[in-house]
C-alpha cells in the first residue's frame, strides 16, 4: 500500500557506513580532494552516513559522519548529481573531544552571514565519558571549521548524553537547536529537545524543552535525528525510530504549532520506511534533512545497502528526493534511478 514517503524517487546514492546513529567511528585525518563520477549510478564515493546538504550559492555542499579519514566528510557539486570529495571540513578536534574515539557524528552546517558558517555535531566529551554537542565556527561552507571550546555546547550527562543537534533559523530571525538525549546507550527512555540558542548561535539561551518520547510501538526503544521545516507557515518536525541498523528503522514526523511545541505525533507514522517492493528497494531509511532549490523542497536521508537475496547490507545509501506537500502531509514519487 502506498503512503506518504513510503516509496520515494531515488535522485543519486552513495555507500554509507555503520558508523552512524548508534554505531562508531574513528579518528580522522584530512581526505584528498578526488572526483568521482554520476552518482546516479555508482557508490564509489564511499561511507558517507547522516546527511546533511546545505545550498550556497551555485555550490551544493554534503556533510556526513566520520569516514574516508574524515572528522566530517564533505563534497561539494554544482549541479547535486556529479560531486567532489574536499578535505575534512573540521580536521582538528576541539579540546573537549576524546582523541582517541572522537565519533565525530551527525554535521549541520548553519549560514549566518556571507563568511560566517556554523557547524554542529556530536563528539565524544573528554570529561563525563559521554557523546556530546558541540559547535564549531568557519568563514566558507568547506571550513575548515574550529571549535576551541574546553566544554561541549550541550551534554545532557544525566540522561545518557545528548546527540543529533540539529540547527533551525526562523523567519524572525531566533535560532533553535534540536537535539535527543542518548538514553537509548543507558537503558534510559529517549526525548526530542528543543532549545533557544543565542543571536550568534555559539550559546544556549534558554532551558530545554522536552516535545515528545519514544512512545510509538514503530519507534521502540529510541527516537533520533530531530530536523525542524517550515512549510507554508507551519512547523513540520522529522525525526527516526528504532534501531538504525535494522529494517525497523523509520522516519517519523510531528506537526508543531511553534519552533518549542507543543508537537502532535502524524497519525500516519512512520511516514518512511523499508519497501522491498520498490525499485530499488529500501531497508532502513532515516535520519533525514530537507533543503530547497528555486522553491522546490528536497530530502536528504539514508538507507541501507540491499544484497541480491534482499538482506541489508553492510553500507548505506545517500538519497535525495523531491518533496511535495499535500494538506500539509510531504509525499515524494518513485523510487527512479534518473538524477
Amino acid at each position: 500500500m502506498k503512503h506518504p514517503l513510503a516509496t520515494l524517487g531515488l535522485a543519486w546514492l552513495l555507500a554509507h557506513s555503520l558508523t552512524a546513529c548508534g554505531g562508531s567511528g574513528g579518528g580522522a585525518s584530512p581526505a584528498p580532494a578526488t572526483p568521482t563520477p554520476n552518482l546516479a549510478t555508482t557508490s564509489s564515493i564511499g561511507d558517507f552516513p547522516d546527511p546533511f546538504v546545505l545550498v550556497d550559492g551555485a555550490t551544493s555542499y554534503a556533510y556526513a559522519t566520520n569516514g574516508n579519514g574524515a572528522h566530517v566528510q564533505l563534497l561539494s557539486s554544482a549541479n547535486r548529481v556529479n560531486w567532489t570529495r574536499q578535505p575534512d571540513a573540521m580536521p582538528t578536534l576541539a579540546p573537549w573531544v576524546r582523541a582517541a574515539t572522537p565519533d565525530i557524528w551527525a554535521p549541520e552546517v548553519l549560514k549566518l552571514a556571507a563568511n560566517r558558517y556554523l557547524l554542529y555535531y556530536t563528539g565524544r566529551d573528554n570529561a563525563s565519558g559521554k557523546q556530546c554537542v558541540g559547535v564549531a565556527e568557519g568563514t566558507q561552507p568547506a571550513g575548515p571549521f574550529v571549535d576551541k571550546r574546553n566544554a561541549p555546547l550541550l551534554c545532557q550527562v544525566a540522561e545518557g548524553g545528548t546527540i543529533d543537534a540539529s540547527p533551525f533559523l526562523d523567519s524572525d530571525g531566533q535560532l533553535y537547536l534540536y537535539a535527543k538525549n542518548d538514553g537509548n546507550c543507558c537503558g534510559q527512555p529517549t526525548t526530542l529537545y528543543a532549545q533557544k540558542l543565542s543571536a550568534d548561535g555559539l550559546s544556549l539561551a534558554g532551558p530545554a524543552v522536552p516535545l515528545f518520547r519514544n512512545t510509538e510501538a514503530w519507534a521502540a526503544h529510541v527516537i533520533e535525528a530531530p530536523f525542524m521545516w517550515k512549510r507554508d507557515g507551519a512547523y513540520q518536525l522529522f525525526y527516526s525510530g528504532n534501531a538504525y541498523d535494522s529494517a525497523a528503522y523509520a522516519l517519523g514526523l510531528a506537526h508543531c504549532t511553534s519552533p518549542m511545541g507543543p508537537c502532535t505525533l502524524h497519525p500516519g507514522n512512520p511516514v518512511l520506511k523499508s519497501n522491498l517492493t520498490s525499485t530499488p528497494p529500501l531497508i532502513g531509511p532515516g535520519h533525514n534533512a530537507l533543503f530547497n532549490v528555486g522553491g522546490t523542497d528536497y530530502m536528504a536521508y539514508a538507507a541501507w545497502q540491499v544484497t541480491a537475496s534482499g538482506a541489508r547490507g553492510s553500507v548505506r545509501y545517500l538519497y535525495i528526493d523531491k518533496v511535495d506537500w499535500v494538506n500539509g502531509v510531504p509525499t515524494v514519487t518513485g523510487p527512479s534511478l534518473m538524477p
